[in-house]
């Protein structure tokens, strides 16, 4: 589906880079969403990441509608794909009723879904008042759920004990003909490891190292995913000010964003982040040569399929350039 992709392939790479919009939850209403899933579209995207969370990671950013009524209105109003970007199915939500809830996602946008997940964010998932476990249990917790997932994806009744979930006489009846993939991701040595290992792709937001050791430590040509944010409009001083007061988080390091168990936690965290770190980091403001420079190393990297989200609204400036412009020039 989509549009030809852009990018530099890898050796023997026969699937060249596409280019998604990234649909955030956390900063715009549901109404908003699809319309910019449509529009997105119309601009000649190449398919959706829609993000799954139950807080925003700040109040300025003020919206966290539920991903999965999202996913279902979305199949009446896109024909491009869509994945999590990404789901914990660990915590909040047991992965025996997130199999089921992915496998009515695949039937409703007939084979376009793909069930992106990840080990979590305290943020999200201590809600239900559960103990935030350590990484590695993390970890295990999240293979042990993909494990149970696939079983019931068999469309077998199922039942599991294992060592952090029990599954009894379970069955899913509502299944694809072709159940989605499971995208993994992986920000650190570990999880990186573990999408090689259990994954059907692998979901990141950095054109880094980890990619590479993706494919190494067996990955190989599974797909690999992206997420990036940009603040395109005419006033770069503005969009600077505009991404400072609604994604600082975004410049947060190590594993705060993992850690922090609330919106509050996490403006108090920001208060060390300077417009300047978020400027360096992301594209602002007008500059086409500055979108397409930050947007050619993920396929520099060897990401095969890149989200942009566009961060505090001016959307008409942002899809008129990016489906006259930065499209275009990224594939020519």
């Amino acid at each position: 589906a989509g549009a030809p992709g852009f990018g530099r392939a890898r050796a023997g790479q026969s699937r060249p880079m596409q280019i998604g919009f990234f649909l955030s939850c956390e900063e715009y209403a549901p109404a908003q969403l699809l319309d910019q899933a449509r529009r997105a579209e119309r601009a000649g995207f190449d398919a959706l990441w829609i993000s799954d969370h139950y807080h925003p990671w700040t109040g300025a950013q003020g919206q966290s509608a539920f991903a999965w009524s999202m996913i279902g209105a979305l199949s009446q109003v896109t024909t491009l794909p869509v994945t999590t970007g990404v789901t914990c199915p660990t915590l909040r939500i047991h992965p025996a009723v997130v199999a089921q809830a992915a496998a009515t996602s695949q039937v409703l946008l007939d084979g376009r879904f793909r069930f992106g997940v990840g080990s979590g964010e305290a943020l999200n998932e201590h809600v239900l008042g559960d103990r935030w476990p350590e990484a590695d249990e993390r970890l295990e917790m999240l293979e042990e759920a993909i494990e149970v997932i696939r079983l019931l994806w068999t469309g077998e009744q199922v039942s599991h004990r294992g060592r952090h979930y029990r599954v009894e006489n379970a069955r899913i009846y509502t299944l694809p003909d072709v159940p989605p993939p499971i995208h993994v991701s992986g920000f650190g040595p570990k999880a990186t490891d573990l999408a090689a290992r259990v994954g059907d792709g692998y979901c990141t937001t950095a054109p880094d190292g980890l990619i590479r050791r993706f494919r190494e430590r067996g990955g190989g040509d599974k797909v690999v995913q992206a997420g990036t944010k940009v603040c395109y409009g005419p006033d770069r001083d503005e969009r600077i000010a505009t991404m400072h007061a609604v994604w600082p988080n975004d410049a947060l390091p190590g594993e705060l964003a993992q850690v922090l168990p609330t919106p509050a936690h996490f403006e108090q965290a920001c208060e060390f982040v300077t417009p300047e770190m978020l400027a360096e980091a992301t594209p602002c403001g007008p500059d086409v040569d500055e979108h397409v420079a930050a947007l050619r190393a993920y396929a520099d990297a060897g990401v095969d399929e890149l989200y942009v989200q566009q961060v505090g609204g001016q959307h008409d400036a942002f899809f008129d350039a990016y489906s006259r412009e930065v499209l275009p020039r990224l594939r020519s």
